[in-house]
């Protein structure tokens, strides 16, 4: 089938400013780029004041746990409404792929974010995504995944032999055509994995010469990962520890979600992009990816520390455990520049919806309890499964500066909710791009180009990012000057995406979702 798309600007992925003409695609592939192009086709988009774009890259993403659900579309049509055509899964080590046939904690994989309906070998993932994709999907493999198949939660040191299983699984995924792998240290059970792990899971990834994705063990001044006194900040010591994997292994390196959680964490800004453009000049490959939004989400344990949740139900409860705790908790609320008025509960429970929305301060005066013991009550009644927004990542003006640094990319880090607040991200996070890029006057090749060729360099994914002559026909169509988003209605669809096609079959035309199975899982 030949589609033309017609008079539209076309922005090509490289940065260069948008040059006014015509684009066919046939079929899966791009077949011709710029000028006037006559012919017969099949359809033609009229793009007249409209911007025609590789399809937009989302550079880090959860959604390979949700293609095998009967309910799938609810997961991927809005980040297609986005413009979203391509995304990287398998980040902040959790894959749905990666675990030992017989292993015994199958049931664990996903590390209580996530649940995998069938969790396997990559080569069962492949096999199993086939025909069941909206988006194109670039696989990590996850260190907590097959860290999860050897010992489930189990906070014990691995030993050499379990350390061997790993990177078998490791190596099946990279031989079958993986584009890396991911660390998650906040997460269990990444965050018990000790430095011998962590170099010979690196340097496996190395192997291939894939790319590994870092959850950082600290995103804020202070995080319970750390002493909390005597140290330097710890958003700086945690970029400290992912040089040094990069370091030891020689791999190449993406920092994940870079985001400075609380105000007494914005003075890392300076010290640490000098020291990601440092390394660049040594010859490194580490690299970051950002928010559009002030926000995020997270798990509700966000704020337990690792020993507090190695013990067991019984040892939680003791006065001691309690004092302990609450007293490291104020103390690092106060040091992080963060406080309960900063959390926002996303879910609880089916049972306690009357917490969704609601920040952790108000609802504690209103139940007449401190917002210490307050929040300790909705750990427990989400059986430490809840989920929270948390504010105060960045400011606008740190946003600005990260849009524009060279070593930026782009990403939503958001899945769509079943139950509960909506992430705004999963609606609006690529549109919200767009809407700042207009405000701080960045053209707006330079944010296509980060969305497109600049995160498919980086993840040397091939024939995808740019409109060229054989490519594959992933294509996004926007109305720059047209583009808004409403981030107080978190679910609520942007204005401005007008066609996407993945593939070269239209998922978007003008504006509207069209249900299509035309994604790949792509292969290294």
């Amino acid at each position: 089938m030949k589609v033309l798309f017609r008079g539209g600007q076309i922005i090509d992925g490289t940065g260069s400013a948008p040059v006014v003409g015509d684009l066919l695609i046939e079929d899966d592939k791009i077949i011709k780029v710029g000028g006037v192009i006559e012919g017969d086709f099949d359809k033609v988009v009229d793009c007249t004041g409209l911007q025609v774009c590789p399809g937009l890259i989302d550079a880090h993403s959860h959604n390979d746990f949700f293609y095998d659900r009967d309910d799938a579309e609810m997961f991927y049509k809005p980040f297609l409404e986005q413009g979203i055509t391509t995304q990287i899964t398998g980040n902040c080590s959790f894959s749905p792929f990666g675990i030992e046939e017989d292993s015994a904690y199958k049931d664990k994989v996903g590390g209580g974010l996530f649940h995998a309906v069938k969790p396997g070998s990559f080569k069962e993932f492949k096999e199993r995504a086939k025909g069941r994709l909206y988006v194109n999907m670039v696989p990590l493999i996850g260190h907590g995944t097959v860290r999860i198949s050897i010992s489930g939660f189990d906070p014990a040191p691995l030993t050499p032999e379990q350390i061997e299983r790993e990177m078998k699984l490791v190596d099946e995924a990279m031989e079958e055509g993986a584009f890396g792998g991911s660390f998650g240290f906040m997460y269990e059970p990444g965050m018990y994995a000790e430095k011998d792990e962590l170099y010979a899971f690196a340097k496996e990834i190395a192997k291939y010469d894939g790319i590994v994705t870092v959850h950082p063990r600290a995103c804020s001044k202070v995080a319970l990962g750390y002493p909390l006194f005597g140290t330097p900040p710890h958003i700086e010591m945690a970029l400290d520890e992912v040089i040094d994997i990069m370091e030891k292994s020689k791999c190449r390196m993406e920092y994940s979600h870079l985001i400075f959680t609380g105000t007494s964490s914005w003075p890392s800004i300076d010290p640490m992009l000098k020291k990601f453009h440092d390394y660049n000049e040594k010859g490194y490959k580490i690299a970051y990816d950002n928010y559009s939004m002030t926000y995020g989400a997270s798990v509700i344990t966000l704020a337990l520390p690792p020993w507090y949740l190695a013990l067991s139900e019984k040892d939680r409860k003791k006065k001691s455990t309690l004092l302990k705790l609450k007293a490291m908790i104020f103390a690092t609320k106060k040091l992080l520049g963060l406080d309960w008025c900063d959390f926002t509960i996303a879910y609880i429970s089916d049972n306690h919806k009357e917490y969704e929305g609601r920040i952790i301060s108000e609802i504690a005066k209103e139940e007449g309890m401190s917002a210490m013991d307050m929040y300790l009550k909705l750990v427990d009644l989400s059986n430490a499964q809840g989920r929270i927004y948390v504010d105060k990542y960045y400011n606008d003006e740190h946003i600005r500066r990260l849009m524009e640094d060279d070593l930026s990319i782009f990403m939503t880090d958001a899945w769509v909710e079943e139950a509960g607040v909506q992430n705004g991200a999963a609606f609006q996070c690529f549109p919200y791009f767009f809407v700042r890029a207009k405000k701080y006057g960045i053209p707006v090749e330079k944010v296509v180009r980060k969305m497109t060729g600049e995160t498919v360099d980086r993840f040397r994914i091939k024939e995808r990012g740019y409109l060229k002559e054989g490519y594959r026909a992933d294509i996004t169509v926007i109305d720059f000057d047209n583009m808004s988003v409403d981030i107080s209605q978190p679910s609520l669809k942007p204005e401005g995406i007008k066609h996407v096609y993945v593939n070269g079959t239209a998922a978007v035309e003008n504006g509207s979702f069209i249900k299509a199975h035309t994604g790949e899982v792509l292969l290294k």
